[in-house]
């Protein structure tokens, strides 16, 4: 069965191109060229992941972003034409999964898709749901088979891939990890060149599990290499 993706484009030209090359690849998609449209739809269809614009008309790509999020981890990889740290900063923290910035490849755009629903395959198929054990870190407590972080026994809003990143170091807590190492171990993708991916989601993920995210004991920079568990 083919792969269901949400388009949200506000402009003909891209949304036509990007719909006919992913068509190709036996991909099926549905447009949206608005916010309105585009929620109206997620509200009606099951979706396997989303491309989505930041600017669009009315109600914003941000604004579709968070009302997604609030109920649904489908993958959101995010489109635009606003290239700086910013907005990258943004669009990852609020929980999309991967930023494209305008223009792009349709070559790259489709290894980007794949790569993602791959991934979200990977993660969900019976075959991958083996019991795992408890990973405990002082207060901090992962729970594989169950996706989810807690802390004194307050469960942790994580996004998927702060749970990802989380568990990597948790799971070595004595090795640091570059930001190379971390994007192709979570991400599962060849394709790397944007560290700052990687320090959106650590910043965010030190906002969510840290007492002081200012002075962090969890999550340690080790400078000039990347970053590794803190020892308590």
């Amino acid at each position: 069965m083919a792969n269901h993706i949400l388009l949200v484009e506000d402009d003909p030209a891209i949304a036509e191109m990007v719909l006919g090359h992913l068509t190709k690849e036996s991909l099926t998609v549905r447009h949206a060229p608005d916010g309105e449209a585009a929620l109206r739809l997620f509200a009606e269809e099951a979706f396997d992941m989303i491309l989505l614009d930041l600017m669009l008309p009315g109600v914003d790509g941000m604004e579709v972003l968070r009302k997604v999020r609030s109920g649904s981890t489908v993958p959101v990889l995010i489109l635009s034409a606003k290239d700086s740290d910013v907005e990258k900063a943004l669009g990852l923290g609020f929980g999309a999964d991967d930023y494209l910035a305008k223009p792009f490849s349709l070559i790259e755009l489709s290894a980007r898709v794949k790569a993602i629903l791959r991934r979200a395959s990977q993660y969900a198929s019976p075959s991958a749901q083996v019991e795992q054990a408890l990973l405990r870190i002082h207060e901090l407590t992962l729970h594989p088979d169950e996706h989810l972080v807690t802390k004194n026994d307050t469960t942790l809003n994580l996004t998927a891939k702060e749970l990802l990143i989380l568990k990597l170091l948790m799971s070595h807590p004595k090795r640091a990890f570059s930001k190379e190492q971390i994007y192709r171990s979570v991400w599962n993708d060849a394709y790397y060149d944007d560290v700052n991916a990687i320090q959106v989601h650590i910043s965010r993920l030190r906002e969510k599990i840290e007492d002081d995210p200012a002075h962090p004991r969890y999550i340690k920079t080790v400078w000039g290499i990347g970053y590794k568990m803190g020892d308590f």
